[in-house]
């Protein structure tokens, strides 16, 4: 193949529903580029595809891992890059899906050759962080490598992770060099108006919580009651503040409205600058999928 398509963009944007319409019509396998349905459990606040429209639609990277369990860049490069290949194997086509734009440009540009992690320097970061805040470990990033604090944003694992590698090693992530990748890939960024977006982003935050999101925050931190990272996540990190009496269910759901936004403006910026073959849309609903049919019958054949 000449190239494996990926559809991304921002939370809310339609991206699972149009792969599943996708895979209804045409022979394709999906490989979720989510950085939350990796993990078995967390179902309403990610709009996971059930497992009834996974039978029909195979879905690969969903479900792989355990709450308390870490998924690194470089564990996902691997996984995903090996689903792609066995896709391949069987004649079909393999379609990346997802918003975690961190994975999708190291599938497509290579990732950084970095030292294994150090589980002792970054237990002392994270009670740094814990200590000083955000703000001050993404300075000290941003002096040695303003690269690596774009790149990180205001993500706390990819924030401990990159200072582990600079303290440990005096050389930021950045700088290490590039694997390269494995296949070639254009893209398609789901790019509706802000102003379509953000009310479906606040009326898909009241449908989980009413669909049982808060039951299921409280049986997640049952079984994990230490919060793992994976217990981080948008609506997850809301709820269970909620949960351990920090404020009301009310403002649980303002929170997560708020962040869930918050997130979307981030993957704006985040795809603008994407490098590569790339194509943006700027439709939703059912234009959107109009514009992914027709980008995909011009690219791929379909």
């Amino acid at each position: 193949m000449e190239a494996i398509p990926v559809l991304a963009g921002p939370t809310g944007s339609g991206k699972t529903l149009l792969a599943l319409r996708l895979g209804e019509e045409v022979p394709v396998e999906v490989v979720s580029a989510d950085a939350t349905m990796v993990y078995r459990g967390l179902d309403i606040g990610t709009d996971k595809p059930t497992p009834e429209e996974r039978a029909r639609v195979p879905h690969h990277l969903v479900d792989v891992l355990e709450p308390h369990e870490a998924m690194s860049v470089a564990r996902f490069l691997a996984l995903a890059e090996e689903a792609i290949a066995q896709v391949l194997s069987r004649g079909k086509l393999p379609l990346v899906v997802g918003g975690t734009g961190y994975y999708i440009r190291a599938l497509s540009e290579g990732l950084h050759d970095l030292p294994p992690p150090d589980p002792g320097v970054q237990e002392a970061l994270w009670a740094e962080l814990e200590e000083r805040g955000l703000e001050a470990l993404l300075a000290e990033l941003a002096q040695a490598s303003p690269e690596d604090a774009r790149r990180v944003g205001r993500n706390p694992r990819r924030l401990v992770r990159a200072l582990e590698v600079l303290r440990r090693t005096g050389t930021p992530p950045a700088r290490f060099p590039k694997r390269p990748p494995r296949f070639r890939y254009r893209k398609l960024v789901l790019w509706p108006d802000r102003a379509w977006l953000f009310p479906r982003l606040e009326e898909r935050a009241r449908a989980q919580f009413a669909r049982g999101l808060v039951e299921e925050v409280r049986g997640l931190l049952a079984r994990y009651p230490r919060m793992p990272t994976a217990l981080q996540a948008i609506g997850y990190k809301e709820v269970a503040g909620h949960l351990l009496g920090a404020y009301g269910l009310e403002e649980a759901l303002e929170r997560d409205i708020r962040a869930v936004k918050a997130y979307a403006k981030r993957q704006y910026t985040w795809f603008r600058h994407e490098p590569g073959d790339v194509v943006y849309l700027p439709r939703g609903g059912e234009e959107a999928y109009r514009g992914f049919r027709d980008w995909l019958r011009l690219h791929f054949g379909l």
